[in-house]
């Protein structure tokens, strides 16, 4: 039997996970590694420690299942996208840390942007908005903050990838710089008509041509690994942005189909077919994966702050020693008690794009418990995602059947119920929960012929449970009036330069 290696490269971990040829799960090895905050609003990670946790537990689990690189057909890489790296071409070391999604120091730059009219243009070339999130502005700001970083990315002499470049470059020993079309339709500088770099948008971000890769197909073989003896000659042949994994693994290959990740953030993506939708109600239109010549599209709401407000919970608060922890002290009320938390630590995405608001606790008593704030984080992942399912529906002129969920938070039955009861459809949860890590492991199997099409693939996914609308929609109504209004407070509440 040929087993697929996916490597998911997280926002707080580094994660390998085997998969035999059925999609079922052999191994997962996984490592944390550090979060900096060098700043409000700062968020980095160190470019080294990525490569060298996603290179350790890669070697974990071939190790654990007593397989070696001859056993495995294929690599298969999903990653955190839109963070931003930039390195020295000849020496392969990082230039500055990289600079992760979450992150919000170009807001002002956006901000500009917007105010001299741009943003119509990048919004009709990317399917993007203009905000921090994505990754030019962030290339730009290390070319402008990094001393003769600026002169040398014009000579050829830096690279910028996203962290499936990074990766692939590391295993290949500096010989591929590549990506592919999902991660660079999350850089702002990629026309996602064309398919190809915008020499527009590289202009108006200032970012040289010659520091980018080149964008591949989602699926197919890429190169061959040789920087890395555990898994030396195996052929790296998928790459997806985690989110558009996740869909991929979900098995919403029919336009109408959706997911909703519930990770570090929330990402709740639709298929769209082969037709770009724009949309009308701030959402994105982002490449789906491109397989062969054929490009297909997805319209995408991202959160910025989902599973993390328990992280939060945890480690900032204390109220939880174990993220699982929230899921019992949560269902010991039966509400909030008139409590709301807004969980904007890095402003809010879709469909509010504020990079200025922050987090904020509204309709505090004297009874107000542990608990009490407990449930109101659960609520607000789900009337987070409540939101941009809403204006998806609008944009799509679809109504939903389903939505079918995975992440780590997933596995939490009450936030499930929650989301069921907000969103009024049934919640469809698979057995397999890490569809990141299976979309990856099933585009990189089509590339080398494990599987001959998606058709093949449908056989393997499974249902593991169904959440099914409980609550009245009047109930639902007024929680999500109160909603707003906590969101209000929340909104614009860091002072823009001059105000």
């Amino acid at each position: 039997m040929k087993y697929i290696l996916a490597l998911d490269q997280g926002t707080t971990s580094s994660r390998a996970i085997l998969f035999d040829s059925g999609g079922s799960i052999t191994n997962i090895a996984q490592k944390e590694f550090a979060q900096h905050f060098p700043q409000p609003g700062w968020v980095e990670h160190d470019p080294m420690e990525i490569w060298t946790s996603q290179s350790q537990v890669a070697t974990e689990a071939l190790t654990a299942s007593n397989l070696g690189a001859g056993d495995i057909a294929a690599i298969g890489i999903t990653n955190q996208r839109e963070t931003t790296i930039v390195w020295d071409r000849e020496t392969g070391q990082p230039i500055y840390p990289a600079i992760v999604w979450q992150d919000r120091r170009t807001a002002e730059t956006c901000s500009a942007l917007k105010d001299s009219g741009l943003e119509r243009t990048v919004q009709e070339k990317t399917g993007l908005l203009l905000d921090p999130y994505f990754s030019g502005t962030k290339v730009s700001w290390i070319l402008d903050h990094v001393s003769g970083a600026r002169q040398k990315a014009e000579n050829g002499e830096l690279a910028f990838g996203t962290v499936d470049s990074w990766l692939i470059w590391n295993l290949t020993g500096g010989k591929t710089h590549v990506t592919d079309a999902t991660n660079a339709s999350r850089t702002l500088l990629f026309n996602i008509h064309t398919g190809d770099w915008d020499d527009v948008l590289l202009e108006m971000l200032g970012v040289p041509r010659a520091l980018l890769p080149i964008v591949e197909s989602s699926s197919g073989e890429i190169a061959k690994v040789t920087n890395l003896k555990s898994c030396a000659g195996i052929p790296i042949a998928g790459i997806a942005g985690d989110q558009q994994a996740a869909l991929f693994g979900q098995n919403c290959f029919q336009p109408g189909m959706a997911k909703n990740t519930y990770g570090t953030g929330c990402f709740l993506l639709m298929n769209t077919g082969d037709t770009p939708v724009a949309s009308h109600n701030n959402l994105l239109t982002t490449v789906a994966w491109k397989i062969g010549n054929r490009t297909e599209y997805a319209l995408e709401g991202s959160i910025f702050i989902g599973g993390a407000v328990v992280q939060w919970l945890r480690d900032g608060l204390g109220l939880i020693k174990k993220a699982e922890d929230i899921e019992k002290l949560a269902a010991s009320v039966s509400d909030t008690g008139g409590v709301y938390l807004v969980p904007a630590f890095a402003g809010l995405g879709a469909p509010h794009w504020d990079p200025y608001a922050r987090g904020t606790i509204v309709g505090l008593t004297r009874g107000t418990t542990d608990a009490h704030l407990a449930r109101a984080a659960l609520e607000a992942i789900a009337l987070q995602s409540g939101d941009v399912l809403a204006a998806m529906q609008r944009d799509a002129e679809i109504d939903l059947e389903e939505v079918r969920v995975d992440g780590g938070a997933s596995r939490n039955n009450l936030l499930m119920q929650i989301q069921a009861d907000l969103l009024g459809v049934p919640v469809v949860r698979p057995k397999v929960t890490e569809t990141t890590a299976l979309g990856a492991a099933y585009l990189a199997g089509l590339g080398v012929g494990i599987w001959s099409n998606v058709d093949e693939i449908k056989n393997y996914w499974q249902i593991d449970q169904t959440f099914n609308p409980q609550q009245f929609e009047d109930c639902m109504s007024e929680l999500r009036t109160g909603w707003d209004r906590a969101l209000n407070r929340a909104k614009n509440w860091v002072p823009k330069t001059g105000e």
